[in-house]
C-alpha cells in the first residue's frame, strides 16, 4: 500500500502518485458496482424478483444468498444503498485495498446468511444494505485494531457518516431487513480480525531524539551525584517524630440511663 521511502519523507512525490492511483481504483470500482446495481434494477421488470431474494429457511431460495444484494425494492432503496456503497466502498478501498478485496465475499455471504437464519419464514429479503453495514463495521473495527493514523481517520469518517448503523442492526422499523444488517456487520467484524494485517501500515517519521543511543542516558549513580535523582526514603531527614511516651487516651462514657 505504501512505497518504501527510507531516505525520503512519507509524503514523497512517488507516494502521492501511488495514493492518487489507489484512490482512483477504489472510486472506479465502487462506481462500477453502483452502475451494476442500477442496471439490475432497470431489468427487474423482466424476471421474477421474488425467486432471487433471500427466503428464510427455504432450501429452494439458496440462490438469493448470491443475488439478493443486487436487487432493490424501489428507487429510494437503490439510491440510499448506492450512495452508502460509493462512500464506504471508496474509503475502505483506499485505506485497505487488500483487506477489502478479501472481506467483500465474506460480507456478501454473511448478510445473506443473517437474513436466511434470522428472518421470518415466508418473508423475502433483498438489497445491498447488508454490504454497507459490513463495510462500516469493517472500517470501525480495523481502526480499533490497527490504531495507526489512516486507520483511525477512516474509522472516524465512517462513524461520523454512518454511526447510526450501530442501531440498525437491531429490529426498529417494519419492512427493514435488520437480519441482513446484523449478518453483514458480524461478517465485517470477523473480516477485520482475519485480514487486519493484509495491508502494511504507513511509514512513520522518526525524530532525532528517538534514534539517540541509550549510552547518552546518564546512569543512576550519575543522576544521584548530580542531584537529579531523589534519595531513598530512608535517607530523607525527618523534621519531627512523635515522642514514644505520648499515647492516645481512650475516654470512657457512662452507660445511658433509660
Amino acid at each position: 500500500m505504501h512505497l518504501p521511502t527510507p531516505e525520503q519523507p512519507p509524503d514523497s512525490p512517488d507516494q502521492r502518485a501511488s495514493d492518487r492511483r489507489r484512490l482512483l481504483r477504489a472510486l472506479n470500482a465502487s462506481l462500477a458496482f453502483v452502475l451494476v446495481l442500477v442496471a439490475v434494477f432497470s431489468a427487474q421488470g423482466q424476471f421474477d424478483v421474488a425467486a432471487w431474494t433471500v427466503q428464510p429457511w427455504a432450501w429452494d431460495g439458496w440462490r438469493g444468498l448470491l443475488a439478493a444484494p443486487l436487487l432493490h425494492g424501489s428507487v429510494q432503496h437503490l439510491a440510499t444503498n448506492a450512495f452508502s456503497l460509493l462512500l464506504l466502498g471508496t474509503l475502505a478501498g483506499v485505506v485497505y485495498p487488500r483487506a477489502t478485496l478479501r472481506a467483500l465475499p465474506l460480507i456478501w455471504l454473511g448478510s445473506g446468511l443473517g437474513a436466511w437464519l434470522l428472518g421470518t419464514a415466508g418473508s423475502h429479503h433483498l438489497g445491498a444494505s447488508g454490504l454497507t453495514h459490513g463495510l462500516m463495521f469493517l472500517l470501525l473495527v480495523l481502526g480499533l485494531l490497527r490504531r495507526d493514523r489512516p486507520a483511525i481517520a477512516a474509522a472516524m469518517i465512517a462513524f461520523l457518516l454512518y454511526g447510526g448503523m450501530l442501531l440498525t442492526i437491531l429490529p426498529r422499523e417494519p419492512g427493514i431487513s435488520w437480519q441482513a444488517h446484523l449478518g453483514g456487520a458480524v461478517a465485517g467484524v470477523l473480516a477485520a480480525g482475519l485480514f487486519r494485517q493484509r495491508d502494511p501500515q504507513a511509514p512513520r517519521k522518526r525524530y532525532s531524539w528517538e534514534d539517540e543511543d541509550d549510552s547518552t542516558v546518564p546512569a543512576h549513580d550519575e543522576l544521584e551525584r548530580s542531584g537529579l535523582e531523589l534519595p531513598a526514603p530512608r535517607d530523607v531527614p525527618v523534621l519531627w517524630r512523635r515522642p514514644p511516651e505520648e499515647r492516645g487516651v481512650v475516654l470512657r462514657f457512662p452507660p445511658r440511663r433509660e
